[in-house]
């Protein structure tokens, strides 16, 4: 078994602890997620992510530890526009708090999955098309662009093909069954409320997947790199929905600094074989867009008339 294998094995380990401590003993049952518990959380996934950043820098060295923090903070940068639709998709189906973590939590499950298939094809392809750095690049630069441009966000689960598709052929409840995905009446089952919930979170984050993780193999291809930044930033997800659902409406102007990020990205790879911006330099840039973004929230914060 080689050494890379073997981190591979440990780390699938770690998270599949981590999800069942998580569902298993800290929320057995079904509670209203405080602001002091999600803010404790997320101190706990934010210190995991760091102490494995010092983990790769002892194994593989200062440059993979660089490319995994770079790639760490833009997808936990973009997993917070993950958070608008979140609120959006909660409040349209009138979702009660105690239920919107076991949600999240298994809407998780399916991300993790659906990521590592976006993540290897994406290296897989870029590895053997050449051109697939330009079509990325491009995709990113588009939605950088769309995002800059975009006003408030809206949702509309009756032209979500997925659950349009579901409820087809499937038959759907419109009790409400506390935390059940699935129940069994007449003998017969019928998928909850908070099963299409979960469906439209899990399309969600397909469509997000779309920009995040062209924009960290823009940073490296290394799969394991790839994987576990992304693994870090959407386990701390959940938390940091709860700890930033109340006050996440102030941040007005974050979303021009994540498109801001997307565009760079996006630039980046097209311009890759005309020049090569060091992971230590695009770091940067990525952090003083984040934090431009956010002080001017904080100086101008948005007001009721406005």
């Amino acid at each position: 078994m080689t050494t890379e294998f073997s981190f591979w094995i440990i780390f699938l380990l770690f998270i599949a602890l981590m999800l069942a401590l998580d569902l298993g003993v800290f929320h057995r049952k079904a509670h209203a997620i405080s602001f002091k518990e999600s803010l404790l959380w997320t101190m706990v996934w934010v210190g995991l992510a760091m102490t494995f950043n010092v983990i790769i820098y002892f194994w593989k060295g200062p440059e993979k530890a660089i490319e995994f923090l770079t790639g760490y903070l833009i997808e936990q940068s973009l997993s917070v526009d993950n958070l608008f639709v979140f609120l959006l998709i909660f409040g349209y189906f009138h979702v009660p708090a105690q239920y919107q973590h076991r949600i999240l939590f298994w809407g998780i499950i399916g991300a993790l999955v659906l990521r590592a298939v976006f993540i290897f094809a994406g290296v897989a392809l870029m590895e053997k098309f050449h051109w697939m750095i330009y079509l990325m690049g491009g995709i990113l630069i588009l939605s950088g662009y769309k995002m800059f441009f975009q006003k408030d966000k809206k949702i509309d689960p009756e032209k979500n093909p997925v659950l349009r598709l579901f409820k087809r052929f499937f038959p759907v409840t419109h009790q409400e069954e506390g935390t059940h995905f699935f129940i069994r009446q007449n003998r017969k089952w019928y998928a909850t409320q908070l099963f299409l919930v979960l469906i439209i979170v899990e399309t969600t984050d397909v469509i997000f997947a779309v920009d995040s993780v062209p924009a960290i193999l823009a940073i490296t291809t290394d799969s394991f790199i790839v994987f576990t930044s992304n693994a870090f930033a959407i386990l701390g997800l959940r938390s940091l929905y709860f700890a930033l659902s109340g006050i996440i409406s102030v941040f007005r102007y974050l979303h021009f600094g994540l498109a801001s990020i997307l565009i760079f990205i996006g630039l980046k790879m097209i311009l890759a074989d005309v020049y090569k911006l060091s992971v230590g330099n695009a770091l940067i840039i990525v952090m003083v867009i984040l934090l431009v973004s956010i002080v001017a929230s904080l100086v101008k914060p948005k007001t009721n008339n406005r």
